[in-house]
Parts: structure tokens; sequence; C-alpha cells
């Protein structure tokens, strides 16, 4: 029950706290020196836990939230007594859900920490699970062993320096190891309808450059159930079917911004995991005034620019016991679904599925058989192929995803779809059993250098532990059956059957139903999906191409990200050139000398001695084939008699020879390619367009040129592990 009197005393205390508090007006109670003893002691001993009667009610939270300023709260020890809080039921949930997650207490931590109730309570959980677990007693001033905390400074109030120290301070009393990270701006600070988004994006950049920088693989974030409720309503709006509105994953993957260009296989990244997703706003409060903890509320949080923020006010006004427990019962629902789907798709892209070193995708219709998929489970098994193979995660959605359900389930395939960043057409020789599905290059040209001592070996020490936790996890969710399924109907594919079949099931009652109607319909309108698809009725793809594509520079010895699909990379040898002529001009060996060398490293590169990277065009097959076919206007002989100056005035190709025996092998490699998979393959060209290799099938120009291409895409097939359990 909430107290009057309670938030009448409180807020009394607030107004002459208030009158006294620093500059920059924001308000400050006096810390409590915590030590990681009194925190561990106060976790396992509740009957040592300070007499605390009350938790900031949801009233009184709301009356908080209305003041224009940054508040850092204390453990609120003048509030009357009403016994202690029991924490061994947030310990025992926390501990069960670490399991499920396959973590134990000996794995490595990073904690990200903002300071508010959310973040510090899951330092308090953290710190006592590791702690308690390993049965170790942890003496003042001695750190929680394997736990960063990271709390990231986003510079955009002039008070946030000032208050990520007094949070810097009072999570190393509670025995945790803290840094802070400071957020640059290099293009300027967002602006404010998209500040709440990029602020977020940069702090998980930040958080996962620690994980990195301290070779630690695991991420925790606070996020908990009312938060889970906010974006289902959120979702709902933007009519979100029952993956959707199954909200935040529990665990998930996150893939470096690089890859490993050393490693031969796909690196495991990293693991964000959300432990508290079944506590509540009102339990984040009662742990941190359990363990006499110090909480800040953000004012960021408060503005009704930010839809989140709005549903959060108004859903704090339906926050009835009933309403809060039939919402939480709907995400359970969602979610439970959303792992039986998950299950499903991955089951079919092992056996249906065939993933090409070109960095295609072959669908075989026979195996998938669409026509006996719910739209449900098609609609995501094409989702995550297309994502993997564009590397592009936004979700499909809408009009798209009919149009390619159609597609799919027509048999045999005889037309071609361009959608999501992806080609779609039938394989050739299968008579439309076949789908290949290719990246279109119809969007811009994207090389990213990479640097080899931030990607080469560095996930080595933390790879294989990811990878133990994930088949832990997996192991703990494969106990989940069907039957555990809160909505069997899998046929819920818009937030209205969503809601409607939850209301036949009584899984919600009329008057929830209505809320949650009211609040979808408030918020509709600011979420609109928009997609952009292209429909042909021809095989034959409509763009047209040139040789003048767009490319970029890449330096030898340098490594190129191509699309997020290929790493590139190229060099000039000497010994190549002595293996390729070898072959069958061995007796022309001796006349390889540091002239010939000097003059061919730069007959086709030209003398800045610098390749493009873009992808392949049509005029790159027609270049092929003239070099296959081409004669020779001298022997090598009579070539290499030429002195170096008359050899460039009278421009001889010197590699004549080798060229058009790599023209010709890779002209017989390129047949077996489909025509719609080539035209997203990287080539290397010099600065006049001249082509100069195709590194994916071996084609280089001149012998002295080593290219590479190796398909490495970002995000794995089928986006990596993921749990909403």
């Amino acid at each position: 029950m909430e107290s009057p009197i309670l938030s009448t005393v409180y807020l009394s205390k607030l107004q002459k706290s208030r009158a006294l508090s620093m500059a920059r007006g924001f308000l400050i109670s006096p810390q409590t020196k915590t030590s990681s003893q009194f925190l561990l002691n106060s976790i396992s001993e509740p009957s040592r836990l300070p007499k605390l009667l009350y938790y900031p009610s949801s009233s009184l939270r709301h009356s908080l939230s209305t003041r224009p300023c940054r508040f850092l709260c204390s453990g609120c020890s003048h509030l009357q007594e009403n016994g202690p809080i029991d924490m061994s039921v947030y310990s025992e949930t926390f501990s069960k859900r670490m399991a499920m997650a396959g973590l134990k207490p000996h794995h490595r931590i990073v904690l990200g920490v903002s300071g508010g109730p959310d973040s510090m309570a899951l330092c308090v959980l953290t710190a006592a699970w590791k702690t308690d677990s390993l049965g170790i007693a942890a003496q003042k001033n001695e750190l929680v062993d394997g736990l960063l905390a990271v709390v990231v400074d986003h510079g955009l109030r002039a008070e946030s320096k000032d208050e990520a120290h007094l949070v810097h301070r009072r999570v190393t009393n509670m025995g945790i190891k803290c840094e802070i990270a400071c957020c640059e701006w290099s293009e300027g600070k967002p602006k404010q309808g998209h500040l709440q988004e990029a602020a977020r994006q940069k702090r998980y950049e930040i958080l996962q450059s620690a994980c990195i920088r301290h070779q630690i693989g695991v991420l925790m974030t606070a996020h908990h159930a009312d938060d889970q409720a906010e974006l289902f309503i959120l979702r709902l709006s933007r009519n979100s079917g029952v993956l959707g509105l199954a909200g935040m994953a529990f665990v998930s993957q996150l893939f470096y911004t690089w890859p490993d260009s050393s490693a031969d296989v796909s690196s495991n990244g990293l693991l964000l995991v959300r432990p508290l997703l079944e506590f509540s706003k009102e339990d984040m409060y009662k742990i941190c005034l359990a363990a006499n903890q110090e909480w800040v509320e953000d004012p960021t949080n408060r503005s009704t620019l930010f839809a989140r923020n709005r549903i959060r006010m108004i859903l704090t006004d339906l926050a009835s016991p009933i309403f809060r427990s039939e919402l939480q019962a709907l995400i359970a629902a969602c979610r439970r679904t959303r792992l039986h789907v998950d299950k499903i798709c991955s089951n079919l892209m092992h056996q249906a599925v065939t993933i090409m070193p070109e960095g295609y995708a072959v669908i075989d219709l026979g195996i998938l058989s669409p026509s006996e998929l719910k739209d449900i489970v098609l609609s995501k098994f094409i989702a995550l192929l297309l994502q993997f193979v564009s590397q592009r995660q936004r979700p499909v959605r809408g009009s798209a995803s009919k149009l390619l359900l159609d597609y799919i389930r027509t048999s045999p395939c005889k037309t071609a779809v361009t959608a999501s960043g992806c080609y779609l057409c039938p394989a050739p020789g299968s008579k439309g059993t076949k789908v290949l599905v290719c990246c279109s290059i119809d969007a811009d040209l994207l090389v990213e250098l990479l640097n080899p001592y931030l990607t080469e070996g560095k996930d080595c020490s933390i790879s294989n532990e990811v990878g133990q936790i994930v088949a832990n996890g997996r192991s703990y969710s494969d106990q989940f059956s069907q039957s555990t399924l809160g909505m069997q109907n899998l046929d819920l594919t818009s937030s209205d059957s969503v809601l409607a079949e939850a209301k036949r099931e009584g899984i919600i009652g009329e008057s929830t139903y209505k809320s949650i109607i009211s609040l979808q319909r408030e918020e509709s309108d600011s979420f609109k999906s928009k997609t952009n698809i292209v429909l042909e009725n021809k095989v034959e793809h409509k763009v047209e191409y040139t040789a003048s594509a767009p490319c970029k520079v890449l330096h030898p010895e340098k490594v190129g990200y191509f699309m997020n699909r290929f790493i590139v990379k190229w060099y000039l040898s000497k010994q190549n050139a002595f293996t390729s002529f070898s072959m069958n001009n061995s007796n022309l060996l001796q006349d390889f000398g540091e002239e010939r060398w000097n003059f061919c490293n730069s007959c086709v590169l030209g003398h800045d001695r610098v390749a493009r990277v873009r992808y392949m065009v049509d005029a790159d097959w027609l270049y092929l084939a003239m070099l296959s076919k081409r004669e020779d206007r001298s022997s090598i002989h009579e070539e290499l008699s030429l002195s170096v100056e008359s050899r460039v005035m009278s421009n001889v190709n010197l590699c004549s020879a080798c060229t058009k025996e790599s023209a010709e092998r890779a002209l017989l490699l390129l047949k077996s390619i489909p025509v719609a998979a080539r035209r997203a393959l990287p080539v290397l060209v010099n600065v006049d367009g001249v082509l100069l290799s195709i590194p994916s099938v071996g084609f280089q120009h001149c012998p002295y040129l080593v290219a590479s291409a190796t398909f490495k895409p970002n995000v794995p097939l089928g986006g990596g592990y993921s749990s909403f359990l």
C-alpha cells in the first residue's frame, strides 16, 4: 500500500535539503560510506539489514520525476520502520537468471552503470552473487574479483562530469572496480529529437570497447520488467507482431565492428545479458534501500519529447496490480512464443540453406517446404537470411514481408525480387526449385580500413569462454518444450491479433485489454513503417553497370572491409612472380632482375602504386574475355630484350602470358557463379579503372600482384545466439 504520510514526510525533508543544495541546480543528499563488507553482510544476513519500512511508491516517484533537477538520492534512512526488506528472494531469483544465461561466478563481467536505482541494484546483486557463490569473505577496500563497472559520461549536461565521479566513488565503495568513460561527439552533440537514440548507441559503443580492452566477454545491463512494458507499448504502436512484442532479449550476442582478420572461424563476439528482466522498478528501489545504496534520477527521463517517457508516465497512472500482472503475463507469453519460433528457424537454416564462399545463399525450397510453414515462421526465416546476406540489421516489415512470403511460396519461382538490400532469383539449372539470395549493390559502396592491431588475434582469449557460456545457455533453454508456449496460435503477425488471442486465452482481462488499446492508439501515429520494395517481372537484374562504378582507395599491406562482408588486402611480391613464371617459363628466371621488378610492379598499378576497390561490373567480364583471346605481339624473349625506357614508351605488357592464363582460369570459375552473385564481388582496379584483380576467382593482371578477398560477414547466419527466456 502506498503511504501518503510517507510521501509528505519525504517531500518535507526533500524541500529542506533542496534549500541547501549545491550549485548548478541538482540536489545532493549526504553520502553513505558503504564498504563491500557491509554490502555482502547486509545481503547474506537479513537480520542485520537496516530497518527500512517503505520504499518509494509509484506516486512518490511520479512527484519526484516532475521536478526540473537531477536527484542524487540516498538510502532514505529517515523513513518510518515497517520491518526489514527480505533480500533472499531477490538473490535467489538473480542466481537463477544467471544460471539460465549460462553464467557462473568465475566468469568476468562488465557492468553498464548510470548511477540510477536500476544499475545500482545490478551492482548490489552481481557483487553478492559473485562473492557469496565463490565463498570469499570480502574485506574492507577489497575489490570483487572479475567485476568491472563502467560509468559513461555522455557530456550532454554541464554537471555530468561531477555526477559521473560521484557514481564512481559509490560503486568503488561497494567493492567493485570502476572506470569512467567520456563520450566524444566528433560530429557535434546530437539534436534533441535524436538525443536518447544517439546517447544509447554511443553508450553501447563505449561499453563494448571496454569489454574488448579488458578482454571480458560478458556485458550486463540493468533493464527490468518496467522497461519491457514500455517497449511492449512502443512496439505495439508500430503494429508489431508477437515476435517484436517479445521485447528485449534476455541474452544476445554483440559482434565487433571489425572482424578478426587473422582467424579462420567467425568470432563469438560478446554476450549482452539482462538478468533483471523479472524484476520491477519497485524492486530496484527496494534492493538499493536494503543495501543502503544511493542512486541518481536522470532528468532526461522526464522529457515528454521522447515516446518512452510518455509511455512510462501513462503506465505509472495505470499501475494497478492486476494491470501490471496481466501485462507482464502477456509479454512472457510473447517471449515464449518467440523462443519457439527462433528454434524452428535455426533448424531450417541448417537444413535448407547453403552459404557459398562468394557471399550468396541458396535456399532449397524442396527441403524448406514453405507452403507447410506458418507465416510467422517463414517471415522470420526470410528476414534472418536477408539480414545475413546484406549484413544490414534492419528488420523486414509490412508490405516487404508479405511480398517475400508470396514470392517464396510461389513454386517453382520464375521471377526476381529486390528487397532489404538483397536480390532474389531462381538458381540457374534448378527450374525454380532453388532460390538465390545475393547482396544487392544498389547501396552506397562501403569499404572500411581495418587496424590489424585491434582485430588480429585479440578475440582469442574470450571467444572460447563466450562459446562455452552460449553452450550452457542453450542447454538450459532446450529444457523448455513447446508445451510451455503462452499462445499456441502462431499466426500472430499483427498487434491486434496478439491482443485478441491473449484476451481469448484469458491471459489478459477486458479492463487490461481496453487500457492497452488506449495506449496503443495514443502512440501509433508517431510510428509508421516505411518500406521500399521493388518487384521485377523478369529474372534479369535491371541495374545498369558501367566501368565507372564507385570505388575506394586501398593501399598495399592495408586491410579493407568491403560492405561488411569481405576482408580485402593486396601487396606486391617477387616470390609470387617467380612462382607464376616458373610454371611455364623456367628458362627465363635468370632474366628477372631488379630492373624488371621496378618496371613490372608499376606497369598496371601506375606510379602511385595504389589500388581501388569496387564491386564487379559487366565490363569486367568482357575485359577478361578480351584478355583470354589476345595474341602476343612479340615473344617474351623479345620483350625482355627491350630496355626499360623503350618498354614504357611502347606500352608493352611484360605480363601478357601470365595475364592471359589468369583470365582464362577466372572465366571458368566465374561461369560457376551466378550472374547476380558476381555483381557483389569485390575487385581491384587502378587509377584509370583498369581491372587489376578479382580475388574471389584468382584473377591477377600482374604476377607480382597478390590479392585476396575472404568472405567473413560481421554478423553470422541467424544473427547470433539470443534467448528470450
